[in-house]
């Protein structure tokens, strides 16, 4: 079975790129501490657009979806799920829900990594849940062409639990260990994880969940005001090519981590940046949600779209969108482009 040795591999990857990006987000890490002290309402509001955009993407990777409109009302608990999808969201729902809330008292175990698991798919109806796989599966890409091709084979079900086991025993001892930056220990253990592939079903979920928990627990709650699972689903192809960059060899104990060190260094340093932007949109706006359109549009290089406005926003109505977009048409602040389904907005510098 593979062997975990966290610190070698650790030691590898302190090339000066990846030292400067543990340095950027610490140095951002330190500002969202200085924010979250004084900016209560905005984090709050924040924080409601994160679970709706968490929820979203990362049902929407695995092609879990529904409509924005009944997104939102499972995400706030407001209605009962209609379809299997919408099962599997509100069990996604629920997770990110006890992680937000609980992160201090979940520990990385592989018990409680069923527990997360059997809560994801609690209104599933499937009996899945809470359990790791009982026969061999792969982890499956699709091509833009529609075949499909398997880029690692993963850990095979009878080592599953010993896997888990070992995985689990090897991420906290490494955590312990004071000489080793906490933040580069999380794409490793998220890498093996995948590599492993525990469950049936849910692997993808579960490791972007996994993610935020131990984000929270070694003192990186950006997760929690910025939808981590929305940046890696908007940049899904590049997820793939540093997983699979990573992964091979794996079963030799011979893969490099680095691509998909990077690559998740890389989403968590964007998290940090587009939290600064927002709350300062916020701040600028006094909460003020023509404001937020009005600042969005001036701080978006180039075009945006009403979907592109929609998804950032998830808390205003499609309504207040509309009506936002026109009084900026009609004051000149704005120009739109195009018309129909194509139609777009940019900021009119001209006027300035």
């Amino acid at each position: 079975m593979r062997a975990f040795a966290y610190k070698l591999s650790y030691q590898k990857l302190l090339t000066p790129e990846i030292v400067l990006y543990l340095t950027q987000i610490h140095e951002q890490k330190g500002k969202q501490s200085r924010f979250t002290d004084a900016q209560k309402d905005v984090l709050e509001e924040l924080l409601e657009i994160a679970k709706i955009q968490s929820t979203e993407a990362s049902n929407r990777i695995e092609g879990i979806i529904t409509t924005d409109d009944r997104l939102k009302l499972i995400v706030r608990n407001k209605t009962t799920p209609r379809s299997r999808s919408e099962r599997e969201i509100a069990g996604y729902r629920d997770v990110l829900n006890t992680i937000h809330e609980n992160y201090a008292f979940i520990p990385v175990r592989p018990g409680m990594i069923l527990q997360l698991h059997r809560d994801l798919y609690r209104f599933s109806g499937l009996s899945i849940g809470g359990s790791f796989k009982n026969s061999d599966n792969a982890i499956a890409e699709t091509l833009p062409d529609g075949t499909k091709r398997v880029p690692l084979q993963p850990a095979a079900a009878w080592e599953t639990s010993e896997a888990m086991d070992s995985l689990c025993t090897a991420i906290n001892e490494a955590i312990a260990d004071p000489e080793m930056d906490d933040l580069l220990l999380i794409p490793l253990f998220i890498l093996d994880f995948l590599c492993i592939h525990p469950f049936n079903d849910g692997n993808g979920r579960m490791s972007r969940l996994l993610t935020l928990l131990l984000l929270y627990r070694t003192g990186y709650p950006i997760g929690k005001y910025i939808s981590i699972e929305r940046l890696i689903a908007d940049s899904k192809d590049s997820y793939y090519e540093a997983l699979q960059a990573s992964s091979e060899n794996w079963h030799e104990g011979g893969n490099d981590y680095l691509p998909f060190a990077r690559y998740m260094l890389g989403v968590i340093i964007a998290a940090y940046r587009e939290f600064s932007e927002r709350a300062e949109i916020m701040i600028e706006a006094g909460n003020s949600k023509i404001s937020r359109i009005r600042r969005l549009i001036r701080s978006t290089t180039g075009r945006i779209t009403k979907a592109e406005l929609m998804a950032q926003c998830p808390d205003i109505s499609q309504v207040t969108i509309q009506r936002a977009l026109k009084e900026l048409i009609d004051s000149g602040d704005i120009l739109k482009i195009g018309g129909g389904r194509y139609t777009s907005y940019t900021w009119n510098w001209d006027k300035e």
